[in-house]
């Protein structure tokens, strides 16, 4: 079965979160394969659209085939012509019933739960998952990942994106488990003396020092270069005490934080402005509740707040809180009239660019580099789900494509196996090492 060399090949999702395929996979109404690209600056999906069409709708045919998923739905973003193009071209040589349906260029189109919305009309119920409707939503480079499974190739490279105070911006084709400063020189090297990384994209992406010494994993897809002064990085910098103290003492309950939420716009009662204003009072604990529904998007920090305060990292601590208490979201019905508004509160993405200051770094790269480092460090846990257990000790020889990691079948997590032949130097329950030989 199909679902068995997913598991075997070790497929996450792509896109970030890393939920293992083979789990997300099951019978459904509608199959969306989310192509929106949804971050800023990351050009990954969309290289790999142009380049494996075919690969891709051969993997969708046999997943719906085997599946009986009667309707797939690509989803995209209008202006992306020459990824559409070439995604048609394989869909109308393969006589597939595939459909393709554009977005805006706003962010986040990407969303997962944003992009059901704009092709169905539908709302997830809040706190819920995109299966309650009968949908299930996958990335396209994890269709991609599906193709080589079905040939029994197990994911040991993924597609970078190395953007920023780079000298070469450039698409990377690395082993998985490659150092942020092996995936830097493949783009010709930093151009500043000091810096910040930034892994993912420069909205959710998270952030590491210039001498950070980790390995990318199967879900990551982006590495910023951004300089220390901006934007992105200073939004981050603010201590939470002082995030706290921010939203008592200047938060003017605007609710511009919520009348722009990507979330509030859908239909759920995300509502930011209560929550900091819950958190300033310590009053009215049933407010807090609304932080659950948070995608953590960022467009409330960067774009909405007219004070320049934090709602998302409040209600990030709050959700923390509240599931560490075992607390579930309050609020779970949908609310259609907050969705009156949202064809004019869409933001485009340009605007982000330009708010974060990243107006001077390329947005479409086609140029691609493949590297063989002579060291990775592959991560056991690649998203959502439990780390895989090792199955080598230090001193072990491997070849590409062993397992060197393993779940059980039923198990939420992945399998993981050598990205490049060599000696294991290191084994931890978070990671293990293997030097080129």
């Amino acid at each position: 079965m199909i679902l068995d060399d997913i598991f075997a090949a070790g497929v996450v999702g792509a896109g970030g979160a890393g939920f293992p395929t083979h789990k997300k996979l099951v019978p459904c109404s509608l199959l969306i394969v989310n192509a929106a690209e949804c971050e800023p600056l990351l050009a990954s999906d969309r290289y790999v659209m142009r380049h494996f069409a075919s690969e891709i709708v051969d993997a969708l045919v046999a997943v719906s085939s085997e599946l009986g998923i009667p309707r797939i739905v690509i989803g995209t973003k209008q202006k992306y012509t020459e990824e559409i193009a070439a995604m048609q071209a394989a869909i109308d040589a393969a006589r597939a019933r595939i459909e393709i349906h554009t977005v805006d260029s706003f962010y986040p189109a990407g969303d997962e739960q944003v992009l059901i919305y704009e092709i169905t009309g539908q709302t997830v119920p809040p706190g819920g998952i995109p299966l309650a409707l009968g949908i299930v939503v996958i990335n396209v480079t994890t269709a991609y990942t599906i193709s080589a499974a079905m040939n029994g190739t197990p994911v040991t490279r993924k597609y970078v994106t190395v953007n920023g105070e780079v000298a070469h911006p450039v698409i990377v084709d690395a082993p998985v488990g490659t150092s942020p400063r092996d995936l830097i020189a493949a783009a010709g090297g930093p151009l500043l003396a000091s810096y910040t990384i930034v892994r993912g994209g420069p909205m959710m992406g998270r952030q590491y020092p210039m001498d950070a010494d980790f390995g990318y994993g199967k879900a990551d897809g982006g590495l910023l270069v951004l300089p220390n002064d901006n934007p992105v990085v200073t939004l981050l910098a603010k201590p939470l005490e002082r995030v706290i103290l921010d939203a008592r003492s200047i938060c003017i309950q605007c609710r511009m934080c919520t009348d722009l939420c990507p979330r509030y716009l859908i239909g759920h009662q995300m509502r930011p402005h209560r929550v900091m204003r819950a958190v300033a009072t310590g009053t009215n604990s049933g407010d807090l509740t609304d932080a659950l529904l948070c995608c953590e998007c960022g467009v409330c920090e960067v774009f909405s707040c007219p004070m320049g305060l934090s709602p998302r990292q409040m209600n990030i601590m709050v959700k923390k809180q509240l599931r560490e208490a075992g607390v579930r979201a309050g609020d779970t019905t949908i609310h259609p009239e907050n969705t009156t508004a949202r064809p004019y509160r869409r933001i485009a993405q340009s605007r982000f660019i330009e708010r974060l200051k990243l107006d001077s770094y390329p947005t479409h790269l086609d140029e691609c580099v493949s590297i063989e480092p002579y060291n990775v460090r592959i991560p056991t846990r690649h998203g959502v789900g439990k780390p895989s257990t090792p199955v080598v000790a230090v001193g072990d020889t491997v070849s590409v494509g062993q397992a060197v990691a393993e779940v059980g079948r039923d198990e939420v997590g992945s399998m993981v196996h050598a990205s490049i032949p060599g000696l294991i130097t290191d084994v931890t329950p978070e990671y293990i090492s293997i030097e080129r030989r």
